[in-house]
């Protein structure tokens, strides 16, 4: 797996660098904005561990100049900064996973791990290209869901972070998610119980596919329905 380290403090880069390389990854390192983003558009890069606060170009407008590029690739934040704001920012505009300074090293490889089982597993884990549920349909090649809210027919294109949540709703219809889970599916991180940001995009899904379909659980955590029985 080939990463790229966009990282302008030389300490931390080298400290990323080395511990990936001895697990067995290649690396390569740059310090600002735009070379990152050269880089990573380029298509030689597996995967993009981007800090925030880089110079010429910052972390969150190079991120969100490669998903207008349509440049997939996964992407983990690094920053400092520790805010819900900020954190739901990088997520919305299309970060696979967020983490902030300082960290173990043991915590940056689990994440990046992670990243690399779900790049050899690829898409083909769900055979079909749209996901149903009643009147609810997902397509997985073009992120459009289609559904009736209101009483009126609708498609409504989901942000990737919302594509991502909607998937693992309609994979496990019917269940209680809890909070735990969705974060972790979505994510990629564990739920810090003073972040609210799964309730954020729940929030989110029922403003654009209907509040009905989305049934909180107290205590537990939400379940996606067919509102029409």
């Amino acid at each position: 797996m080939r990463i790229l380290i966009a990282e302008d403090e030389a300490r931390i880069a080298r400290f990323m660098e080395r511990g990936l390389k001895a697990n067995g990854f290649a690396t390569t390192v740059v310090e600002d904005g735009i070379s990152a983003l050269d880089l990573a558009s380029a298509g030689d890069v597996d995967l993009l561990i981007l800090d925030v606060g880089l110079p010429r170009m910052d972390g969150f407008q190079v991120l969100k100049a490669l998903r207008g590029m349509d440049v997939q690739i996964p992407i983990l934040m690094v920053t400092a900064r520790t805010g819900v704001d900020d954190t739901v920012q990088g997520l919305e505009d299309g970060a696979n996973d967020y983490i902030a300074k300082p960290f173990r090293f043991e915590e940056l490889l689990a994440r990046v791990k992670l990243r690399a089982r779900e790049a050899a597993s690829g898409p083909g884990s769900v055979s079909a290209d749209v996901l149903e549920l009643g009147d609810l349909s997902l397509d997985l090649r073009t992120r459009i869901a289609s559904c009736t809210a209101e009483g009126q027919q609708r498609s409504v294109e989901l942000s990737s972070r919302e594509f991502t949540m909607a998937r693992v709703f309609l994979e496990n219809p019917n269940q209680v998610l809890t909070r735990d889970l969705l974060l972790s599916k979505v994510w990629g991180y564990d739920y810090d119980g003073a972040s609210n940001v799964v309730d954020v995009y729940v929030g989110y899904l029922r403003g654009k596919l209907g509040a009905p379909r989305l049934v909180t659980v107290r205590g537990a955590g939400y379940k996606l329905v067919d509102p029409a029985g």
